[in-house]
Protein backbone atom coordinates (compact mmCIF):
# COMPACT_ATOMS: atom_id res chain seq x y z
CA UNK A 1 0.00 0.00 0.00
CA UNK A 2 1.15 3.77 -0.75
CA UNK A 3 2.06 5.55 2.19
CA UNK A 4 0.30 8.32 0.72
CA UNK A 5 -2.60 8.25 -1.20
CA UNK A 6 -3.80 10.93 -4.27
CA UNK A 7 -7.65 11.33 -5.26
CA UNK A 8 -8.62 13.86 -7.46
CA UNK A 9 -12.41 13.93 -7.06
CA UNK A 10 -14.27 15.57 -9.69
CA UNK A 11 -17.70 16.91 -9.50
CA UNK A 12 -20.05 19.14 -11.48
CA UNK A 13 -21.17 20.98 -8.46
CA UNK A 14 -20.24 21.22 -4.77
CA UNK A 15 -21.33 22.94 -1.27
CA UNK A 16 -20.63 25.35 -0.26
CA UNK A 17 -19.54 26.98 -3.85
CA UNK A 18 -22.37 25.89 -6.18
CA UNK A 19 -25.68 23.54 -5.47
CA UNK A 20 -28.36 22.67 -7.66
CA UNK A 21 -29.07 19.17 -6.30
CA UNK A 22 -28.32 15.94 -4.42
CA UNK A 23 -24.87 15.89 -5.94
CA UNK A 24 -23.63 19.12 -4.34
CA UNK A 25 -24.93 17.75 -0.78
CA UNK A 26 -22.70 14.67 -1.77
CA UNK A 27 -19.52 16.50 -3.26
CA UNK A 28 -19.31 18.97 -0.63
CA UNK A 29 -19.11 16.48 1.90
CA UNK A 30 -17.60 13.53 1.44
CA UNK A 31 -14.06 15.19 -0.20
CA UNK A 32 -13.93 16.69 3.17
CA UNK A 33 -15.12 13.70 5.52
CA UNK A 34 -12.30 11.59 3.70
CA UNK A 35 -10.05 14.69 4.46
CA UNK A 36 -10.80 14.55 7.94
CA UNK A 37 -10.74 10.90 8.40
CA UNK A 38 -8.86 10.20 11.92
CA UNK A 39 -5.00 8.55 11.70
CA UNK A 40 -6.86 5.33 13.19
CA UNK A 41 -9.18 4.95 10.20
CA UNK A 42 -6.36 5.66 7.43
CA UNK A 43 -3.95 3.48 9.59
CA UNK A 44 -0.29 5.35 8.94
CA UNK A 45 -1.50 6.59 5.01
CA UNK A 46 -1.68 10.12 4.51
CA UNK A 47 -4.73 10.73 2.24
CA UNK A 48 -4.30 14.16 0.53
CA UNK A 49 -7.60 14.58 -1.38
CA UNK A 50 -8.53 17.27 -3.69
CA UNK A 51 -11.66 18.21 -5.20
CA UNK A 52 -12.43 19.81 -8.75
CA UNK A 53 -15.24 21.75 -10.10
CA UNK A 54 -15.59 23.85 -13.09
CA UNK A 55 -15.88 27.63 -12.38
CA UNK A 56 -19.05 28.25 -13.48
CA UNK A 57 -20.28 31.85 -13.72
CA UNK A 58 -22.12 31.68 -10.50
CA UNK A 59 -19.61 30.89 -8.65
CA UNK A 60 -17.65 33.79 -6.37
CA UNK A 61 -14.40 33.97 -7.85
CA UNK A 62 -13.09 36.77 -5.82
CA UNK A 63 -11.64 34.54 -3.34
CA UNK A 64 -9.98 32.22 -5.36
CA UNK A 65 -6.71 32.32 -6.16
CA UNK A 66 -5.18 32.08 -9.83
CA UNK A 67 -2.21 29.65 -10.24
CA UNK A 68 -1.50 28.32 -14.12
CA UNK A 69 -2.87 28.34 -17.35
CA UNK A 70 -1.94 25.47 -20.06
CA UNK A 71 -3.36 24.33 -23.20
CA UNK A 72 -5.22 21.61 -24.20
CA UNK A 73 -4.94 20.48 -27.63
CA UNK A 74 -8.43 20.49 -30.00
CA UNK A 75 -8.69 20.16 -33.24
CA UNK A 76 -5.65 21.01 -34.44
CA UNK A 77 -5.47 23.75 -32.02
CA UNK A 78 -5.42 24.84 -28.98
CA UNK A 79 -7.88 25.66 -25.76
CA UNK A 80 -6.62 27.53 -22.98
CA UNK A 81 -7.29 26.14 -19.75
CA UNK A 82 -7.12 28.85 -16.51
CA UNK A 83 -6.91 27.24 -12.76
CA UNK A 84 -7.95 28.94 -9.59
CA UNK A 85 -7.37 27.68 -6.28
CA UNK A 86 -8.70 27.80 -2.62
CA UNK A 87 -9.24 25.49 0.52
CA UNK A 88 -11.89 23.98 2.45
CA UNK A 89 -11.15 23.35 5.77
CA UNK A 90 -7.79 22.20 4.90
CA UNK A 91 -8.58 20.48 1.72
CA UNK A 92 -7.90 21.86 -1.97
CA UNK A 93 -9.91 22.59 -4.09
CA UNK A 94 -9.13 23.66 -7.56
CA UNK A 95 -11.36 25.47 -10.03
CA UNK A 96 -11.22 24.77 -14.23
CA UNK A 97 -12.21 27.97 -16.80
CA UNK A 98 -12.16 27.94 -20.46
CA UNK A 99 -13.98 29.14 -23.22
CA UNK A 100 -16.26 26.30 -23.17
CA UNK A 101 -17.12 26.89 -19.20
CA UNK A 102 -17.45 30.56 -19.22
CA UNK A 103 -19.73 30.36 -22.60
CA UNK A 104 -22.45 27.75 -20.72
CA UNK A 105 -23.88 30.04 -18.34
CA UNK A 106 -25.76 27.55 -16.22
CA UNK A 107 -24.04 25.11 -14.05
CA UNK A 108 -26.66 22.44 -16.40
CA UNK A 109 -27.95 24.07 -19.30
CA UNK A 110 -30.82 23.05 -21.33
CA UNK A 111 -29.08 23.17 -24.58
CA UNK A 112 -27.48 19.54 -24.10
CA UNK A 113 -24.73 20.63 -26.81
CA UNK A 114 -23.31 23.18 -24.59
CA UNK A 115 -23.43 20.89 -21.46
CA UNK A 116 -21.50 18.13 -23.60
CA UNK A 117 -18.53 20.67 -24.42
CA UNK A 118 -18.62 22.06 -21.61
CA UNK A 119 -17.71 18.93 -19.46
CA UNK A 120 -16.20 17.01 -21.83
CA UNK A 121 -13.17 19.94 -21.77
CA UNK A 122 -13.55 20.12 -17.91
CA UNK A 123 -13.12 16.37 -17.38
CA UNK A 124 -10.27 16.42 -19.85
CA UNK A 125 -8.35 19.40 -18.47
CA UNK A 126 -8.95 17.89 -14.71
CA UNK A 127 -6.96 15.05 -15.96
CA UNK A 128 -3.75 17.57 -17.93
CA UNK A 129 -4.35 19.47 -14.67
CA UNK A 130 -2.52 16.63 -12.72
CA UNK A 131 0.27 16.54 -15.12
CA UNK A 132 0.91 20.06 -15.19
CA UNK A 133 1.04 19.94 -11.15
CA UNK A 134 3.74 18.56 -9.39
CA UNK A 135 1.18 16.14 -7.96
CA UNK A 136 0.41 12.67 -8.99
CA UNK A 137 -2.91 11.05 -8.18
CA UNK A 138 -3.21 7.34 -7.24
CA UNK A 139 -7.09 7.37 -7.92
CA UNK A 140 -9.46 9.47 -10.44
CA UNK A 141 -13.00 9.73 -8.40
CA UNK A 142 -15.35 11.08 -11.03
CA UNK A 143 -19.42 11.38 -10.16
CA UNK A 144 -22.19 10.88 -12.62
CA UNK A 145 -22.12 11.49 -16.37
CA UNK A 146 -20.81 15.09 -16.19
CA UNK A 147 -17.23 13.56 -15.22
CA UNK A 148 -17.45 9.81 -16.06
CA UNK A 149 -15.35 10.41 -19.13
CA UNK A 150 -12.11 11.25 -17.58
CA UNK A 151 -12.57 7.69 -16.72
CA UNK A 152 -12.41 7.07 -20.32
CA UNK A 153 -10.07 9.01 -21.26
CA UNK A 154 -7.53 7.82 -18.33
CA UNK A 155 -7.78 4.21 -19.46
CA UNK A 156 -7.51 4.99 -23.36
CA UNK A 157 -4.52 7.35 -21.96
CA UNK A 158 -2.78 4.31 -19.69
CA UNK A 159 -3.36 1.74 -22.22
CA UNK A 160 -0.80 4.47 -24.52
CA UNK A 161 1.49 4.47 -21.20
CA UNK A 162 0.49 7.81 -20.02
CA UNK A 163 -0.99 8.10 -16.01
CA UNK A 164 0.94 4.37 -15.22
CA UNK A 165 -0.63 3.23 -11.76
CA UNK A 166 -3.59 5.43 -11.95
CA UNK A 167 -6.92 4.49 -11.41
CA UNK A 168 -10.53 5.48 -11.44
CA UNK A 169 -13.52 5.40 -8.94
CA UNK A 170 -16.86 6.49 -10.89
CA UNK A 171 -20.15 7.05 -8.63
CA UNK A 172 -23.32 6.27 -9.80
CA UNK A 173 -26.09 8.78 -8.35
CA UNK A 174 -28.64 8.40 -10.81
CA UNK A 175 -28.04 6.23 -13.80
CA UNK A 176 -31.24 7.37 -16.09
CA UNK A 177 -28.72 10.49 -16.92
CA UNK A 178 -25.84 9.61 -19.07
CA UNK A 179 -25.18 12.36 -20.77
CA UNK A 180 -25.61 13.59 -24.69
CA UNK A 181 -23.81 11.58 -27.45
CA UNK A 182 -19.81 12.78 -27.25
CA UNK A 183 -18.70 11.39 -30.60
CA UNK A 184 -17.22 14.41 -32.16
CA UNK A 185 -16.10 15.88 -29.23
CA UNK A 186 -14.30 12.83 -28.21
CA UNK A 187 -12.35 12.59 -31.80
CA UNK A 188 -11.83 15.96 -31.59
CA UNK A 189 -9.98 15.88 -28.57
CA UNK A 190 -7.52 13.32 -30.08
CA UNK A 191 -9.39 10.27 -27.83
CA UNK A 192 -9.94 7.11 -29.70
CA UNK A 193 -13.16 5.49 -29.62
CA UNK A 194 -12.53 2.36 -27.95
CA UNK A 195 -14.95 -0.92 -28.88
CA UNK A 196 -16.41 -0.91 -25.66
CA UNK A 197 -18.90 -4.05 -26.14
CA UNK A 198 -21.98 -1.53 -24.73
CA UNK A 199 -24.88 -1.05 -27.07
CA UNK A 200 -24.28 0.57 -30.05
CA UNK A 201 -27.11 3.74 -28.41
CA UNK A 202 -24.25 3.53 -25.84
CA UNK A 203 -21.08 3.91 -27.16
CA UNK A 204 -20.46 7.50 -27.00
CA UNK A 205 -22.59 8.86 -24.22
CA UNK A 206 -20.34 9.55 -21.12
CA UNK A 207 -21.59 7.49 -18.30
CA UNK A 208 -21.61 4.24 -20.04
CA UNK A 209 -18.23 4.96 -21.42
CA UNK A 210 -17.44 5.62 -17.48
CA UNK A 211 -18.91 2.37 -16.67
CA UNK A 212 -17.10 0.37 -19.28
CA UNK A 213 -13.62 2.32 -17.75
CA UNK A 214 -13.61 2.67 -14.27
CA UNK A 215 -12.02 0.11 -12.33
CA UNK A 216 -14.65 0.54 -9.72
CA UNK A 217 -17.99 1.74 -10.01
CA UNK A 218 -20.23 2.52 -6.87
CA UNK A 219 -23.67 3.24 -6.66
CA UNK A 220 -25.03 5.27 -3.48
CA UNK A 221 -26.37 2.36 -1.78
CA UNK A 222 -26.48 -1.37 -1.45
CA UNK A 223 -29.83 -1.78 -2.70
CA UNK A 224 -29.22 0.48 -5.53
CA UNK A 225 -26.25 -1.28 -6.55
CA UNK A 226 -28.58 -4.68 -6.86
CA UNK A 227 -31.63 -2.53 -8.71
CA UNK A 228 -28.89 -2.15 -11.43
CA UNK A 229 -28.35 -5.62 -12.01
CA UNK A 230 -32.42 -5.31 -13.11
CA UNK A 231 -34.41 -4.67 -15.90
CA UNK A 232 -36.61 -2.40 -13.97
CA UNK A 233 -33.93 0.11 -13.08
CA UNK A 234 -30.67 -0.84 -15.32
CA UNK A 235 -32.22 1.45 -18.24
CA UNK A 236 -30.57 -1.06 -21.06
CA UNK A 237 -27.72 -1.06 -19.36
CA UNK A 238 -28.30 -4.14 -16.63
CA UNK A 239 -26.53 -7.25 -19.09
CA UNK A 240 -23.55 -4.83 -19.46
CA UNK A 241 -23.60 -3.97 -15.70
CA UNK A 242 -23.84 -7.37 -14.91
CA UNK A 243 -20.71 -8.25 -16.60
CA UNK A 244 -19.14 -5.68 -14.31
CA UNK A 245 -20.66 -6.73 -11.26
CA UNK A 246 -17.01 -7.84 -9.70
CA UNK A 247 -16.53 -4.05 -9.80
CA UNK A 248 -19.33 -2.59 -8.57
CA UNK A 249 -20.29 -1.53 -4.94
CA UNK A 250 -23.23 0.12 -2.95
CA UNK A 251 -21.67 2.54 -0.27
CA UNK A 252 -24.53 4.48 1.26
CA UNK A 253 -24.42 9.11 0.85
CA UNK A 254 -24.54 10.58 4.60
CA UNK A 255 -26.03 13.67 5.38
CA UNK A 256 -24.13 16.24 7.58
CA UNK A 257 -25.40 15.41 11.20
CA UNK A 258 -23.53 18.38 11.90
CA UNK A 259 -26.01 21.04 10.41
CA UNK A 260 -29.25 18.72 10.38
CA UNK A 261 -28.71 18.55 14.31
CA UNK A 262 -32.45 19.69 15.84
CA UNK A 263 -30.45 19.86 19.60
CA UNK A 264 -29.04 22.90 17.93
CA UNK A 265 -31.00 23.94 13.99
CA UNK A 266 -31.51 27.58 14.48
CA UNK A 267 -34.57 27.09 11.78
CA UNK A 268 -36.40 25.45 14.76
CA UNK A 269 -38.91 26.81 17.28
CA UNK A 270 -37.92 24.69 19.98
CA UNK A 271 -34.78 22.66 20.22
CA UNK A 272 -34.63 19.17 21.30
CA UNK A 273 -33.38 15.95 21.58
CA UNK A 274 -33.85 12.02 22.09
CA UNK A 275 -33.51 12.87 25.81
CA UNK A 276 -35.64 16.15 25.86
CA UNK A 277 -38.23 14.71 22.71
CA UNK A 278 -41.18 15.96 25.28
CA UNK A 279 -40.15 19.38 23.94
CA UNK A 280 -40.60 18.46 20.01
CA UNK A 281 -44.64 19.13 19.92
CA UNK A 282 -43.83 22.61 20.48
CA UNK A 283 -42.31 22.96 16.93
CA UNK A 284 -45.46 21.19 15.43
CA UNK A 285 -47.53 23.97 17.17
CA UNK A 286 -45.23 26.12 15.37
CA UNK A 287 -45.43 24.89 12.12
CA UNK A 288 -49.37 24.23 12.35
CA UNK A 289 -49.46 28.51 13.38
CA UNK A 290 -47.11 29.65 10.54
CA UNK A 291 -49.16 26.96 7.50
CA UNK A 292 -52.55 28.26 8.97
CA UNK A 293 -53.72 24.81 10.04
CA UNK A 294 -55.70 24.47 13.00
CA UNK A 295 -53.87 23.93 16.10
CA UNK A 296 -54.22 20.41 17.72
CA UNK A 297 -51.29 18.38 19.21
CA UNK A 298 -53.18 15.30 19.10
CA UNK A 299 -53.84 15.16 15.34
CA UNK A 300 -51.14 13.69 13.31
CA UNK A 301 -49.09 15.61 11.05
CA UNK A 302 -48.05 14.05 7.60
CA UNK A 303 -45.08 15.72 5.85
CA UNK A 304 -43.64 15.98 1.93
CA UNK A 305 -40.30 17.87 1.27
CA UNK A 306 -39.46 16.59 -2.10
CA UNK A 307 -39.38 17.83 -5.64
CA UNK A 308 -42.57 17.45 -7.44
CA UNK A 309 -41.50 14.65 -9.97
CA UNK A 310 -43.23 11.20 -10.96
CA UNK A 311 -39.73 9.37 -9.57
CA UNK A 312 -41.13 10.39 -6.20
CA UNK A 313 -44.22 8.78 -6.22
CA UNK A 314 -45.70 11.90 -4.98
CA UNK A 315 -48.99 11.27 -7.07
CA UNK A 316 -49.86 8.37 -5.48
CA UNK A 317 -50.44 10.71 -2.02
CA UNK A 318 -54.02 12.43 -3.44
CA UNK A 319 -55.33 9.20 -3.83
CA UNK A 320 -53.80 7.65 -0.41
CA UNK A 321 -55.24 10.48 1.83
CA UNK A 322 -58.46 10.72 0.24
CA UNK A 323 -58.71 7.38 0.96
CA UNK A 324 -58.24 8.09 4.33
CA UNK A 325 -60.39 11.12 4.70
CA UNK A 326 -62.84 9.49 7.75
CA UNK A 327 -59.47 9.60 9.86
CA UNK A 328 -57.80 12.45 11.69
CA UNK A 329 -54.35 13.80 10.05
CA UNK A 330 -53.39 16.81 8.55
CA UNK A 331 -50.78 17.10 5.67
CA UNK A 332 -48.21 19.98 4.36
CA UNK A 333 -46.27 19.73 0.97
CA UNK A 334 -43.21 21.91 0.37
CA UNK A 335 -41.44 21.12 -3.16
CA UNK A 336 -41.66 23.08 -6.47
CA UNK A 337 -41.49 20.35 -10.39
CA UNK A 338 -43.96 18.97 -12.47
CA UNK A 339 -47.01 21.25 -12.86
CA UNK A 340 -49.48 18.62 -13.14
CA UNK A 341 -48.26 17.14 -9.58
CA UNK A 342 -48.59 20.57 -8.22
CA UNK A 343 -52.62 20.68 -9.52
CA UNK A 344 -52.78 17.79 -7.83
CA UNK A 345 -52.25 19.25 -4.26
CA UNK A 346 -53.95 22.43 -4.98
CA UNK A 347 -57.10 20.29 -5.58
CA UNK A 348 -56.28 18.25 -2.65
CA UNK A 349 -56.15 21.68 -0.81
CA UNK A 350 -59.09 22.72 -2.14
CA UNK A 351 -61.36 19.73 -1.23
CA UNK A 352 -59.56 19.79 2.46
CA UNK A 353 -58.38 22.96 3.39
CA UNK A 354 -58.49 22.73 7.00
CA UNK A 355 -55.92 20.21 6.82
CA UNK A 356 -53.85 20.43 3.61
CA UNK A 357 -51.42 23.05 2.99
CA UNK A 358 -49.21 23.19 -0.41
CA UNK A 359 -46.59 25.52 -0.85
CA UNK A 360 -44.80 25.54 -4.12
CA UNK A 361 -41.36 26.92 -3.49
CA UNK A 362 -37.86 26.18 -2.48
CA UNK A 363 -37.45 26.94 1.55
CA UNK A 364 -34.54 25.40 3.47
CA UNK A 365 -35.91 26.61 6.71
CA UNK A 366 -39.52 25.51 6.27
CA UNK A 367 -37.72 21.82 4.97
CA UNK A 368 -36.50 21.83 8.30
CA UNK A 369 -39.50 22.93 10.16
CA UNK A 370 -41.13 19.79 8.34
CA UNK A 371 -38.78 17.63 9.90
CA UNK A 372 -39.36 19.12 13.08
CA UNK A 373 -42.99 19.42 13.27
CA UNK A 374 -44.60 16.60 11.21
CA UNK A 375 -45.27 13.42 13.15
CA UNK A 376 -44.90 11.19 9.88
CA UNK A 377 -42.58 11.83 6.30
CA UNK A 378 -43.94 10.94 3.39
CA UNK A 379 -41.81 9.00 0.62
CA UNK A 380 -43.26 6.80 -1.93
CA UNK A 381 -40.65 7.06 -4.47
CA UNK A 382 -40.70 4.60 -7.77
CA UNK A 383 -37.00 4.80 -7.78
CA UNK A 384 -34.41 6.54 -5.05
CA UNK A 385 -30.64 5.89 -5.78
CA UNK A 386 -30.21 6.75 -2.07
CA UNK A 387 -32.23 9.69 -0.74
CA UNK A 388 -31.85 11.93 1.86
CA UNK A 389 -34.62 13.15 3.28
CA UNK A 390 -35.48 10.15 4.63
CA UNK A 391 -32.48 10.47 6.79
CA UNK A 392 -33.01 13.75 7.63
CA UNK A 393 -36.67 13.56 8.79
CA UNK A 394 -35.22 10.37 11.16
CA UNK A 395 -32.67 12.65 12.55
CA UNK A 396 -35.48 14.96 13.40
CA UNK A 397 -38.13 12.01 15.10
CA UNK A 398 -40.00 13.00 11.95
CA UNK A 399 -41.22 8.80 11.42
CA UNK A 400 -40.84 7.69 7.55
CA UNK A 401 -43.25 5.40 5.60
CA UNK A 402 -40.99 4.58 1.97
CA UNK A 403 -41.34 2.24 -0.61
CA UNK A 404 -38.77 -0.98 -0.49
CA UNK A 405 -36.55 0.97 -2.95
CA UNK A 406 -32.39 1.88 -3.24
CA UNK A 407 -31.36 3.65 -0.11
CA UNK A 408 -35.09 3.77 1.26
CA UNK A 409 -34.97 0.06 1.78
CA UNK A 410 -31.21 0.06 3.20
CA UNK A 411 -31.97 3.03 6.02
CA UNK A 412 -35.55 1.92 6.93
CA UNK A 413 -36.06 -0.75 9.62
CA UNK A 414 -40.69 -1.62 8.70
CA UNK A 415 -42.22 -1.25 12.10
CA UNK A 416 -38.75 -0.10 13.95
CA UNK A 417 -37.28 2.72 12.98
CA UNK A 418 -40.47 3.56 10.74
CA UNK A 419 -42.58 1.78 7.58
CA UNK A 420 -41.97 0.35 4.57
CA UNK A 421 -44.43 -0.66 1.76
CA UNK A 422 -43.42 -2.88 -0.82
CA UNK A 423 -44.92 -1.48 -4.11
CA UNK A 424 -45.41 2.32 -4.62
CA UNK A 425 -49.29 2.16 -5.08
CA UNK A 426 -51.85 4.67 -3.63
CA UNK A 427 -53.44 1.29 -2.02
CA UNK A 428 -50.44 0.43 -0.34
CA UNK A 429 -49.88 3.98 0.55
CA UNK A 430 -53.17 4.13 2.33
CA UNK A 431 -52.57 0.88 4.61
CA UNK A 432 -49.27 2.29 6.00
CA UNK A 433 -51.00 5.60 6.55
CA UNK A 434 -53.64 4.04 8.30
CA UNK A 435 -50.93 1.24 10.01
CA UNK A 436 -49.22 4.67 11.16
CA UNK A 437 -51.88 6.52 12.44
CA UNK A 438 -52.88 3.47 14.68
CA UNK A 439 -49.67 3.04 16.38
CA UNK A 440 -49.51 7.08 16.45
CA UNK A 441 -51.96 6.85 19.53
CA UNK A 442 -49.47 4.47 21.38
CA UNK A 443 -47.81 7.03 23.03
CA UNK A 444 -44.84 4.52 24.25
CA UNK A 445 -44.80 2.92 20.98
CA UNK A 446 -44.56 5.99 18.62
CA UNK A 447 -41.78 7.29 20.99
CA UNK A 448 -39.89 4.08 20.66
CA UNK A 449 -39.94 4.14 16.60
CA UNK A 450 -39.17 7.99 16.90
CA UNK A 451 -36.10 7.16 19.39
CA UNK A 452 -34.50 4.01 17.03
CA UNK A 453 -34.75 6.64 13.97
CA UNK A 454 -32.36 9.49 15.92
CA UNK A 455 -30.05 6.82 17.45
CA UNK A 456 -29.40 5.67 13.48
CA UNK A 457 -26.11 6.71 12.23
CA UNK A 458 -25.71 8.72 8.78
CA UNK A 459 -22.67 10.66 9.14
CA UNK A 460 -20.77 11.09 6.12
CA UNK A 461 -17.43 9.65 8.43
CA UNK A 462 -19.09 6.28 8.12
CA UNK A 463 -19.66 6.49 4.01
CA UNK A 464 -16.12 7.88 4.08
CA UNK A 465 -14.77 5.33 6.10
CA UNK A 466 -15.97 2.86 3.25
CA UNK A 467 -14.84 4.92 0.37
CA UNK A 468 -11.09 4.99 1.90
CA UNK A 469 -10.92 1.16 1.94
CA UNK A 470 -12.39 0.97 -1.51
CA UNK A 471 -9.61 3.05 -2.74
CA UNK A 472 -6.97 0.84 -1.19
CA UNK A 473 -8.65 -1.86 -2.64
CA UNK A 474 -8.48 -0.58 -6.32
CA UNK A 475 -5.10 0.71 -6.19
CA UNK A 476 -3.99 -2.96 -5.37
CA UNK A 477 -5.77 -4.16 -7.73
CA UNK A 478 -3.90 -1.98 -10.36
CA UNK A 479 -0.71 -2.64 -8.77
CA UNK A 480 -1.01 -6.66 -8.71
CA UNK A 481 -2.24 -6.30 -12.43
Amino acid sequence: MPENLNVLFLAAEAEPFIKVGGLGDVAGALPRSLHDLPPEVTSGTALDIRLVLPLHPAVKAESLRPLMIFPLSYRGGDLHVQILETSLGGMTVYFISGEPITSSGSVYSIDSELDAEKYTFFSLAALELTRQLDWKPNIVHANDWHTALACYALLIKRWEGEFPGVASVLTIHNLPFMGPDLSALIEGYGLSIAQTGLPEWARARPLPLGLWAADSLVAVSPTYARELLTPEFGCGLEDYIHARKESLNGILNGIDVESFNPAVDPALAVNYGSVTLDKRPLNKTALQVRLGLPQDANVPLLGVVSRMDQQKGIDLIPKALTKLKDLQWQFVILGTGDPKLEELFRILQTEFPDRVRAEFKYDAGLARQIYAGADIFLMPSRYEPCGLSQMMAMRYGCVPIVSAVGGLKDTIYDGETGFVIQKPTAARLATAIKKALAIYSDHARWESIQKAGMAQDFSWENSARQYFQLYQRVVAQLVTH
